[in-house]
Order: C-alpha cells, then sequence, then structure tokens
C-alpha cells in the first residue's frame, strides 16, 4: 500500500496561529500530527508516503528531513492549490497497480487503517470511504448495505426492493473522516481541471453506477482539528486519561462532566472535569504557537512544576501542553482567603490565617528561590528598576490616571519621583522567589490548608513586595493595625530562618508598598476600562486610599508630585463613584 497524506491546507480556521506553523505540524500530546499520521500508516504496512504540501511547506519539509522513518516519504509542493482530487491526479505518477490510502492531514484518529485497507481489498469496489457518526457534520448518505449514496444534507436512500415500488426511506447520516482507499482505476474519472475535489469523483462513479462502500469502525476517536477548539478539544481528549490515571490509579474510568469556573483577571478560562468521584481543573491559556518566545504556559508549567517539588503548597501539575495552552491541576476547590477572611468571628482567627499566608510566603521566597531558573519565566527574569518604571508607574499613569479617571498626567513629570520610587523599594530588598501576585484571590483554601495559585508570573525579586501584595489587598482591605502586626510577625518568622535587618526590611516594604498598589490601580483601571471586566472598579477606593496613606506615612514630601496627583485621584473618584470617599 501507499499512500498520500493531505497538507496543502492554508489553515484559515486556525488563523493566527497558523501564519507561524502549518497545521500539520501542531503537536498533539507533544509529536506533530503529521508524525502520529505517518507512524499510524507505518503500522498499517504502507510502503511509501506522498505528502502534498503548500502553506509554510518549508516547515513541513524541513521536519521531515531530520526524521528517520523506516519507509520513503516524500513531498510534492503545490504552487496552487489543487484540492483533493487534483492532489491526488497530481501524483498519478506516484501510484502502482495496488489500491493507494488517501487521509487528511488535520484528523487525529485511533481508527486501524490496516483494518480499512483489509476490508477495501475484500469487497472488490472502487472506492472505501471511512465514515464516523459526528451529528454536527453528518452529511454522507449510506444506505443499509454500507453503500455511500449521496454527500449532502438532503440526500435520500434509493427505493429499497423491499418496501413497495416507490417508497423511499431516509438514509442514514454519517462524516465523513478524510481517509478513504481508492482504486488507481479510478484515477481516469477525476476531472483534468487545474483543480478539482474527490467528493466530486465519489458523485461522478455513483452516477455512472459504481459502488462506493462505507468502512464504519465501532467505538473509534476521530477529530479534526481544523479550527482552535477543536484542536484543543483533541488535545484534551488525549491528556484527560493520562490525567486521572496519574492522579487516581485505582479510580475506574468513567463518564466526565464539564462545568466553566469563574475566572478572574486573566484571559484564562478555567474548567472543572468530574468523574463520579474524582475531579481536576483546566486551565486554558489559548493556543501559543510562538514556540521560540516562552509564553504564559510553558512558565506556568515549568514554575508550578518547580514549586511542588520543592514541597511548597501549590496545586499539582498532573499534565500539560504549552502549545495548546491546556494544564490539568489538581483541584483544590473554590474557597479563597477573601471568603475565609469575610465569614471570619474574629480578628484573632483573620490573623491566624495570615500568619499562616505569611509562612507560605516565607517558603515560597526561600525554598522556592532555591534552584529557580529564570529562564522559566515568560515576562522578565527579575523584579527590577525598569519593570518598576514601566509596568507600574507608567502602568498606574496610562490606565489608571489618564485611562479610568481621564485625567490629562504626562508620566515624565514624574519619572523623577518614580526613578526615586524604585531605587528605594529595591535597597534592602530579600530577593528569592516572586510570586507578584500574592493576594486573598490567589490563595485557596482546602481541609484547611493555604494553596497559592497564578504562579506563572513569578520571578526573582523581593519578598516584601509579595508581603505589600498581601497585606495592602483591596479585596480584603486589612485594617492598618493589623497589618502592621503581620508586618512584625513576618519580619520574627523569617529571622528564624534567616538573617534579617528589621529596619532595611522594613524600609524596602514601604516603597514595595507603593510600587505593588500603583500595579493594582493600573491592573483595575485596565480591566475596567478596556477589557471590560464588571467588579474591579468596586475595590478602587480602597486601593487609592491605601495609596495615599501609604505616601503620607513616608518622610514629609518625600513624593510631593505623587502625593499630590493621588490626593486629586480622590477627589476624581468621588464623580466616578457619585459618593464621597
Amino acid at each position: 500500500m501507499k499512500a498520500l497524506i493531505l497538507c496543502a491546507g492554508l489553515g484559515t480556521r486556525l488563523l493566527p496561529h497558523t501564519r507561524c506553523i502549518p497545521k500539520p505540524l501542531f503537536p498533539i500530546n507533544g509529536k506533530p500530527l503529521l508524525d502520529r499520521t505517518i507512524r499510524s500508516l507505518i503500522r498499517a504496512g504502507c510502503r511509501s508516503i506522498m505528502i502534498n504540501t503548500h502553506h509554510l511547506h518549508h516547515g513541513i519539509e524541513a521536519f521531515l528531513a531530520e526524521q528517520r522513518y523506516a519507509i520513503p516519504v516524500q513531498t510534492c509542493y503545490e504552487p496552487r492549490i489543487l484540492g483533493t482530487g487534483g492532489a491526488i491526479h497530481n501524483v498519478r505518477d506516484f501510484w502502482d497497480k495496488d489500491a493507494f490510502m488517501v487521509i487528511n492531514g488535520d484528523i487525529v484518529t485511533d481508527v486501524d487503517l490496516k483494518a480499512v485497507y483489509d476490508f477495501h481489498q475484500h469487497h472488490g469496489h472502487p472506492v472505501t470511504l471511512v465514515l464516523h457518526d459526528f451529528p454536527e457534520i453528518n452529511t454522507v448518505s449510506v444506505d443499509k448495505n454500507h453503500s455511500v449514496i449521496g454527500f449532502d444534507a438532503g440526500d435520500f436512500a434509493a427505493t429499497d426492493p423491499d418496501l413497495p415500488e416507490g417508497s423511499r426511506i431516509p438514509a442514514r447520516k454519517l462524516t465523513f473522516t478524510g481517509i478513504q482507499v481508492i482504486d488507481p482505476n479510478a484515477l481516469k474519472w477525476i476531472p483534468g481541471a487545474p483543480s478539482s475535489s474527490s467528493i466530486d469523483l465519489y458523485r461522478t462513479l455513483i452516477k455512472e453506477g459504481m459502488t462506493i462502500r462505507a468502512f464504519i469502525p465501532e467505538n473509534c476517536y476521530w477529530k479534526d482539528i481544523g479550527t482552535p477548539c477543536q484542536y484543543q478539544s483533541a488535545v484534551l481528549d488525549l491528556l484527560l486519561p493520562q490525567a486521572f490515571q496519574l492522579a487516581f490509579p485505582d479510580a475506574p474510568t468513567g463518564p466526565t462532566i464539564t462545568t466553566r469556573i469563574a475566572g478572574d483577571g486573566s484571559d484564562r478560562q478555567w474548567y472543572r472535569i468530574a468523574s463520579p468521584r474524582h475531579s481536576m481543573v483546566v486551565a486554558d491559556h489559548g493556543i501559543y504557537s510562538l514556540r521560540d518566545i516562552r509564553g504564559e504556559c510553558d512558565a506556568f508549567l515549568a514554575i508550578g512544576r518547580h514549586l511542588y517539588e520543592k514541597g511548597i503548597s501549590v496545586p499539582r501539575i498532573y499534565q500539560g501542553d504549552a502549545f495548546a495552552g491546556l494544564v490539568l491541576v489538581e483541584d483544590i476547590g473554590d474557597v479563597h482567603l477573601q471568603s475565609v477572611v469575610r465569614s471570619s468571628q474574629s480578628v484573632n482567627e483573620i490573623s491566624a490565617w495570615y500568619q499562616s499566608a505569611v509562612n507560605l510566603l516565607i517558603s515560597l521566597s526561600l525554598i522556592g528561590g532555591s534552584g529557580f531558573d529564570p529562564s522559566w519565566t515568560y515576562q522578565t527574569p527579575v523584579y527590577d528598576k525598569a519593570l518598576i518604571l514601566e509596568k507600574e508607574c507608567r502602568y498606574f499613569v496610562e490606565a489608571f490616571l489618564n485611562g479610568y479617571l481621564n485625567l490629562d498626567i504626562h508620566v515624565q513629570d514624574l519619572m523623577g519621583e518614580f526613578d526615586d520610587l524604585a531605587c528605594r523599594a529595591l535597597d534592602g530588598a530579600m530577593n528569592g522567589f516572586m510570586h507578584r501576585d500574592f493576594q486573598s484571590r490567589n490563595l485557596m483554601v482546602k481541609d484547611n490548608r493555604l494553596y497559592a495559585i497564578d504562579f506563572q508570573g513569578g520571578r526573582i525579586g523581593p519578598l516584601q513586595y509579595d508581603l505589600a501584595s498581601l497585606l495592602i489587598d483591596p479585596y480584603v482591605d486589612l485594617d492598618p493595625n493589623l497589618q502592621d502586626r503581620i508586618l512584625e510577625f513576618c519580619i520574627q518568622a523569617l529571622s528564624d530562618r534567616v538573617p534579617v535587618d528589621p529596619i532595611s526590611f522594613t524600609s524596602a516594604y514601604r516603597y514595595c508598598r507603593i510600587t505593588r498598589n500603583l500595579q493594582i490601580l493600573g491592573a483595575f483601571g485596565y480591566l475596567t476600562r478596556v477589557k471590560g471586566k464588571s467588579g474591579f472598579d468596586t475595590y478602587i477606593p480602597a486601593a487609592l486610599r491605601t495609596l495615599k496613606s501609604s505616601l503620607s506615612q513616608l518622610r514629609e514630601a518625600e513624593f510631593p508630585k505623587l502625593t499630590r496627583i493621588a490626593g486629586k485621584a480622590l477627589q476624581e473618584l468621588e464623580k466616578v463613584f457619585h459618593e464621597t470617599l
């Protein structure tokens, strides 16, 4: 048997990802789809393979040049796309006297290709089409003898001889999988036009009185990866059984139910997949095809595995595919620290939770920082002056002051103070692994234990910044006196493990409070006005009050321009919220 893999499509439904990589090279469970198809054909007894190419053909050719397959695999470049019929006709010199197989290059399936070919060899008709029940696109009509009789949704079966003359019954509707076996003598029916479809060939054969047989496998898996949703679904279909087996090795497999979980500020989507006894969570970062640049999912996988292996309280990662943007993680429930604090009955109870959070923070910084590879990060490897100026100070001005409050503030007017602020925040910093968003909604509670989530933005940076994130968190709006008590607890707990200069530590913390506060306000402004996410503006008043308070606690007139603008922002906020703060 010889085979043709159809890989000349443009991949338009998968844009923009197919601008970088041709669809047949999209990875499925870590292997390019084209490689999976080639190896399936080899297992079926194929002795030579042709691949037609067009879009990004150099990528396919480069991939094949690196492989060492047991049979010849060659390509045929089509300067102009010829269609499936034209592609088959274009390589007519490749075929011999034996029936050959043609298979689409964008399908994931476990259909036994050898069984398909053997079936064809025994029925004596010119064509076999592999069909599958896929209700979304079932359009191929099949009669009771498993002969294909039409390719349109409205087709009906021919008259059944066992029924009264003229009676007609609806045909069974199935989906063409893109897998077909063709006798060479059928090639003469392919039109000589520059482009043609194999479906047109099959219509012609049926019209001429020939039979096209349907091979309908039972309990097979088949999926077309032509859209982002279908591609991710195919990847998840393979990852999920592996993840459940790893997480629950003694649990029987069974049907699962998928439910959407409410997200927060990021564009990621979250799902819970539950079997009758167990569940896990899927984090969907979206397809990421820029493989020469690390993406958010890459960082999530690398950092999450590192922290878990260090024994830090984070959800376990069971499976992941960075290209597809999918990660399957331990389900630690829906209760976060914010809700626990709001339902707490006493200050002492709240204080105990925050002491636990501080202990987790110290472990993150010290233990998580040990052996941490900065190349795992997808934004910047280190929290430094350039980041503070661009992603916190400028972000505050552009996204909050100007974007949200519609003020006309020039960032350059504040750059002198911002530069000084950045230097002071970094002076005395105790660097380790920095979460960078260590706040109550990113701390989950399960069985009275805290877990840190959303660590993919981590990098090397000051522990004081994460402490500030925790204590000035506007989602909770902790009492200032309790904030001071937790600060003192942190210094003591940290001193039990490493040398600490309380004065230097506290000084850096005071300035990190401000840089973090600027980031919070910038993010809330951006998420509200640009991303259209509701609810974040509710917490802006608390965040702005904290900024004004933090500035007032510094030496007199240390940042006069920023202090004045914070006061003006409070006044403008009254107009936005129509209330007095």
